[in-house]
């Protein structure tokens, strides 16, 4: 290929949609997070009943969604926090991107009298305002102590903040400062107030 010909394929590339390049991530992994409701980009059709099992069974719809890879969540900005965990009561490093970066990238309403919906694999869900995300700087952390979170422990994704340094939070006993914080997050639906 000769010189011209890279810089029009990379000047076409750059001007892909969100989909079209999240589905070339497809082969680096599966869906680890869908993203529905107030979104403007999506790479994916409505719940399937039959195929989207958990979903359906925890009474979830969506006509069109965003669904993103580990890979996809990597590529974003990591922030790194140390809250002491209610678990062993030990700080330990969380990482990855903010949530709000992750919302900017589905194209999410920026009100922040919009309610978003967190929902773990085990049903759990909780429902801050976009206000809150952004005053606590939830993250979605993919690593803990510099390692990948695992399914089956707090991962593979845990929407969390740093409880020991928001004021809301650092004064109240250890198994008080999560409720917010649901960790084997798969879920995140946005809606307008």
């Amino acid at each position: 290929m000769n010189k011209r010909q890279f810089l029009a394929t990379a000047a076409l590339s750059a001007t892909l949609p969100l989909h079209a390049a999240t589905k070339a991530n497809a082969s680096q992994g599966p869906t680890l997070l869908t993203l529905t409701g107030a979104i403007t980009k999506a790479n994916r059709g409505p719940l399937d009943p039959a195929l989207d099992q958990m979903m359906y069974k925890q009474k979830l719809a969506f006509d069109k969604a965003l669904t993103l890879t580990f890979a996809d969540l990597l590529a974003l900005p990591a922030t790194t926090i140390r809250p002491t965990l209610e678990y062993d009561g030990k700080p330990h490093t969380l990482t990855g991107p903010l949530l709000t970066d992750v919302l900017r990238l589905a194209g999410s309403t920026t009100d922040d009298a919009a309610t978003i919906y967190l929902r773990a694999i085990d049903g759990y869900a909780v429902a801050p305002t976009l206000a809150e995300v952004r005053k606590y700087r939830f993250i979605l952390a993919t690593h803990i102590d510099g390692k990948p979170m695992a399914l089956g422990s707090l991962g593979p994704l845990w929407a969390v903040y740093d409880a020991d340094h928001l004021p809301e939070f650092a004064n109240r006993p250890l198994k008080e400062r999560f409720a917010l914080c649901p960790w084997g997050i798969y879920h995140v639906d946005v809606k307008n107030a």
